[in-house]
């Protein structure tokens, strides 16, 4: 589009008018809706005010009747629970029975690292850093580094790796390597 000085005059004249670009663009002819803004934001025309009924705030219906009543709803749990409150219950319950799960190593089996050879269970036992520390030091079975009792600890059969994952069914017993 060519902006000759007469269509840029027009232009002006129709702008304060209040046209929009889109009746500006049809009353130049060939121009575009997006070249008749661009032209205006190159002149620098000022903007124009917004009509006077946008600029007032509406007028609000009064209200009918000066009681509100509002409905108290339960407290749903919804979205991060963190910070909600824990109800409180009165009643004690008795801790569950500890099951011994540790094996007692007999003292005369009880090894240190120079004594660990071929067929006896290295299964740590306690802090490496304390003095008491030792390791099982009972008959490994076949191949395994451990004994019968850590073998069953240390390992479990895939299937039961899996339901340990899932959770729910760990308390269920393990089944015993042969």
């Amino acid at each position: 589009m060519n902006w000759t000085d007469d269509r840029v005059e027009l232009l002006k004249k129709l702008w304060a008018e209040g046209l929009s670009a889109s009746q500006i663009a049809l009353q130049l002819g060939e121009a575009s809706r997006n070249s008749v803004i661009g032209k205006v934001h190159r002149l620098g025309l000022a903007g124009r005010a917004k009509a006077p009924a946008a600029a007032m705030p509406r007028q609000r219906k009064p209200r009918t009747s000066g009681a509100v009543v509002r409905v108290t709803r339960p407290v749903a749990v919804r979205g991060n629970t963190a910070l909600a409150a824990v109800p409180v219950y009165d009643e004690q319950v008795a801790p569950a029975p500890r099951i011994a799960t540790e094996n007692v190593v007999p003292i005369g089996q009880r090894c240190n690292i120079l004594e660990l050879g071929t067929g006896r269970c290295r299964w740590p036992v306690g802090d490496p850093g304390a003095a008491d520390f030792f390791f099982c030091g009972g008959k490994t079975i076949g191949v395994s580094p451990y004994c019968g009792y850590h073998a069953r600890i240390a390992y479990h059969p895939p299937s039961e790796r899996r339901r340990d994952r899932r959770g729910g069914e760990a308390d269920l017993p393990r089944r015993p390597l042969a």
